[in-house]
């Protein structure tokens, strides 16, 4: 179903609180949402703490009431590395553990501006180092853990994928990125027509995204450029793993997100894409019932089961 009329003004008015200043409010809009949903009965969560550099990482595990694949899901939070937390993100890995049957360890990372690049990502790197290395602490084998991200949580795995390469400390044997940041220029003059085409009137506007993306670099241009900050930008993506790019429509991300499977197939990865029609950036913190969400899981349980996933999407039109 596309857009209404009626749908897009309401879309746009409250596209417009977006384009306040994210560094004066974001302490504000943590607040509002960890007023979330309350933890549910129906999931054993487990507070696993990571030490790195002398401070612990939280991982919370989910199992599912019926845990019905052995398989892990190492889960990273969106938010634009500024917002969100495991707490807010309980009902996402409540129905991702429930969807899947698989437990599912989400990672509290630092959050800019206080903890600006590398240190979010490296946080990650390590939880992700810590269960790659010692599965039987979570009773699987390296090669079913699959990493997940959505949106800055995208990036994220996308980077700690890179990481792992570079590092050689561990191996990814796959990984799900949802709408995942991919790239460094969200300008009027970026390369990639969704950034102007859905940058103002669909909620996260692009402005937004810049705001984001310099409370992670902490002021400084020249962090944007690291590889590991945007993952588009690697010079070499090869030996990558198995890997899920899913987008949404009306993203201003999209053709960032496209772009990165592209580049992770030419580079000799095996990589499916699907592009969600009529969707915004953040459907998949949406619930169960909506169509979308469902296709959405659809899709992570084919890739999981090694089934190919039937492509959709337009060609994106870059500018070289």
């Amino acid at each position: 179903m596309a857009i209404s009329k009626a749908m897009r003004a309401a879309l746009h008015a409250l596209s417009y609180t977006a384009n306040i200043d994210l560094e004066k409010t974001y302490r504000v809009e943590r607040a509002v949402r960890g007023l979330r949903t309350p933890l549910a009965p129906l999931y054993h969560l487990w507070d696993h703490k990571i030490e790195r550099d002398g401070h612990d990482i939280r991982v919370r595990l989910y199992t599912p009431k019926k845990q019905t694949d052995g398989r892990l899901l190492l889960f990273f939070h969106g938010g634009g590395w500024v917002l969100e937390s495991v707490d807010t993100y309980n009902a996402v890995c409540r129905n991702l553990a429930r969807r899947t049957g698989c437990r599912v360890a989400s990672v509290e990372y630092g959050l800019a501006p206080e903890h600006v690049f590398p240190e979010g990502v490296e946080d990650c790197y390590a939880a992700a180092r810590e269960v790659y290395r010692h599965p039987e602490q979570f009773g699987v084998r390296s090669q079913e853990i699959t990493l997940v991200g959505d949106s800055a949580g995208g990036n994220l795995a996308a980077a700690v994928s890179l990481m792992a390469r570079d590092r050689g400390e561990f191996e990814v044997a796959q990984q799900i990125l949802i709408y995942p940041a991919t790239y460094h220029d969200h300008s009027p003059d970026s390369r990639f027509d969704s950034v102007r085409e859905n940058g103002t009137d669909y909620l996260l506007t692009t402005k937004r995204v810049c705001d984001y993306m310099m409370l992670y670099a902490g002021g400084d241009a020249k962090r944007m450029h690291n590889p590991y900050f945007a993952p588009l930008l690697a010079p070499d993506l090869s030996h990558q793993p198995r890997t899920l790019v899913i987008t949404a429509e009306f993203d201003p991300l999209r053709d960032e997100g496209e772009a990165y499977a592209r580049a992770l197939r030419d580079a000799g990865n095996p990589v499916e894409q699907y592009r969600m029609p009529d969707a915004l950036h953040g459907y998949f913190s949406l619930p169960m019932r909506f169509p979308m969400v469902r296709r959405t899981y659809d899709r992570i349980e084919q890739f999981l089961n090694g089934e190919s996933i039937a492509c959709q999407t337009t060609s994106a039109t870059e500018k070289i």
